[in-house]
């Protein structure tokens, strides 16, 4: 076997670059911690991969070792499988306290046969009630699906696939209230929520199928890291921080909230009594 002095230069970069790429790969291992679950959460594949279960006695969930303000988050998530009505998988960032920050995708599990819902929200200052729902147009436990979160100071925008399903503008020139200033760490958890996950709480959760597992990898968190009380990012160090939808994503977009949206607040003039919200008036 040739030692490695005796290598040519085009076997060292091969190396160097097989090296590089182990390094710089997603690991679970590196970037999560598990934090609840006893033993339900488990890192697979030398890091690659991650699941979390649910039973009749816990769920499990995992959280991000950092903090940010802003970035683009994606993770390749595969959904629990069959009758899965009552649970709730989630990917979602969140700041810490009661005027928190938090921008959310969860999915709604159901009965075999009927389609997943999307469930998204933003919170700023501890103020939610933005729901938009969606039906999903696949199938999201046959394969891997990617979902992810662009949050930059103009907009957060939501993905399935690279399709953005919606946008919630920064508005704070109308007094709407935006997550600026407190950092979120990233967060995932699947468990029982079967008083309203679905179809309102009508269908519970069957506990003969148990356990209920889901199935995480690519994570990608290419965001401002937070540390200390300072962010890493300049104001234009990285290509998302000031990216907008073009005219090609917001068709994508409106296409997606004509066929699949299957709830929207802005529109639930009964829920807002005394009006709907600011935003709700600027948007097109």
């Amino acid at each position: 076997m040739a030692s490695f002095a005796s290598c040519n230069k085009a076997d060292l970069f091969l190396l160097l670059a097989l090296l590089s790429a182990s390094a710089t790969a997603a690991s679970f291992y590196r970037d999560v911690d598990i934090t609840w679950g006893d033993g339900r959460a488990k890192v697979l594949d030398n890091g690659r991969l991650l699941t979390l279960s649910l039973d009749q006695s816990s769920g499990s969930g995992f959280q991000s070792k950092n903090r940010y303000v802003y970035g683009r988050f994606d993770v390749q998530l595969k959904l629990v499988p069959g009758n899965s009505a009552g649970t709730v998988t989630t990917f979602y960032l969140s700041s810490e306290g009661a005027m928190h920050d938090e921008i959310d995708l969860e999915f709604l599990g159901n009965l075999s046969g009927d389609p997943y819902v999307l469930h998204t929200n933003v919170f700023s200052q501890g103020k939610g009630n933005r729901e938009q729902q969606f039906f999903l147009w696949f199938d999201p436990t046959k394969n891997f699906h990617t979902y992810s979160v662009l949050w930059n100071p103009k907009h957060i925008v939501f993905y399935v696939d690279g399709t953005p399903i919606r946008e919630f503008k920064n508005r704070e020139s109308m007094s709407v209230a935006y997550p600026t200033n407190q950092a979120m760490r990233i967060y995932s958890s699947l468990w029982d929520a079967d008083d309203w996950a679905t179809r309102g709480g009508l269908v519970k959760t069957d506990w003969s199928k148990a356990p209920f597992t889901a199935a995480f990898r690519s994570f990608d968190a290419d965001g401002c890291l937070w540390s200390s009380g300072a962010s890493s990012c300049s104001s234009s160090s990285s290509s998302w921080m000031w990216q907008e939808l073009d005219a090609t994503s917001l068709k994508q977009m409106r296409w997606v909230q004509h066929n699949y949206m299957i709830y929207d607040y802005c529109t639930d003039a009964k829920r807002f009594p005394q009006g709907l919200p600011l935003e709700c008036a600027a948007r097109p």
